[in-house]
């Protein structure tokens, strides 16, 4: 009898202390996939190597996913005859991009492990390693989230924060994914790399006042009162390629690109003192971001026998 409960009890502490039981781990595919986190690195790096900006297309898909009933790679997915997806959302269509690179290190991983490795742990995976090509320092991230069979394009509308956004409309987005207002101001800084399209930020450099004369007058050269929609400008012109606190300097100089970039600071804004700390010192802006993106990554993940993990990142199985 005192051996029979014995083995009940290690095998509760095993049930409760499993990963596939709802918990993220940093060694989750240690015996499953060994060579897992190998295989995206090199697979990111070349994507990298190749186009600079698609570090920071990588990093905005995961943010774009995790904002949407929470980490489970409903991004990824085409519409079909049964699910609507969320690329021709309002903040992804014409502007979301990487989904070949995701197809590509998915077909990699699938190589090596076939039917192990999610796409939304991908889509982790690949963030960071896109942050360090950059220039950005690494962290540890945890594993074992499994992919959506469906996805939300009202989610997708309504849930991902817009380049009109307000302070306190930002703030109200982050908190209700569970994120802190430190949280939201280090996660922007994801915008010291990475481009964007004219149409999300003309209003700003044309009919608002939170914003330098010159630096407006410089971008109007590339992005038109009508037309060239499309039009590219760099989120941060001074290092717009690497990873890097010019971001904070840039809103310090009332130099941010898009309407919700400055209003991170300005006269008596509640995220000032969070820029002017970011600005002075890039190794706390680093080690806030690392925080703030392990926590947005703990949104909601799918575990256990939730979801699936999918072979084809695009669809279901």
């Amino acid at each position: 009898m005192r051996s029979s409960c014995m083995i009940a009890c290690i095998t509760l502490l095993i049930l409760c202390s499993s990963p596939a039981n709802g918990q993220l781990s940093s060694t989750f595919y240690d015996k499953t996939c060994p060579k897992a986190l190998s295989t995206v690195k090199a697979a990111v790096k070349a994507a990298v190597a190749k186009e600079k900006r698609m570090g920071a297309s990588l990093v905005r898909l995961h943010f774009h996913d995790c904002f949407v009933n929470g980490c489970d790679g409903s991004i990824l997915l085409d519409d079909s005859a049964n699910i609507t997806g969320e690329k021709t959302a309002g903040p992804n269509a014409n502007s979301a991009r990487g989904f070949d690179v995701i197809d590509t290190i998915k077909a990699q991983v699938e190589s090596v492990c076939s039917g192990v490795v999610s796409c939304a742990d991908i889509l982790t995976i690949a963030a960071r390693d896109s942050i360090v090509e950059l220039g950005g320092q690494t962290w540890t991230v945890k594993l074992g989230r499994r992919d959506a069979r469906a996805a939300s394009l009202s989610g997708a509308n309504s849930k991902i924060p817009g380049p009109a956004s307000s302070l306190s409309a930002l703030i109200t987005a982050f908190s209700n994914q569970g994120l802190s207002t430190k949280d939201m101001v280090a996660l922007s800084g994801a915008h010291t790399i990475g481009q964007a399209r004219c149409t999300t930020f003309r209003t700003h450099i044309y009919n608002e006042t939170n914003i330098n004369t010159a630096f407006a007058t410089s971008v109007k050269a590339n992005c038109p009162s009508t037309g060239g929609d499309n039009n590219l400008s760099p989120l941060d012109v001074q290092t717009p390629i690497a990873f890097d606190n010019n971001y904070y300097k840039n809103l310090q100089s009332q130099k941010g690109l898009l309407h919700s970039d400055q209003e991170l600071f300005n006269t008596g804004g509640s995220t000032n003192s969070l820029v002017t700390s970011y600005a002075t010192n890039q190794n706390t802006f680093f080690r806030d971001f690392a925080t703030a993106m392990v926590n947005m990554a703990n949104i909601k993940p799918l575990t256990g026998t939730s979801g699936e993990v999918r072979k084809n990142c695009r669809k279901p199985n």
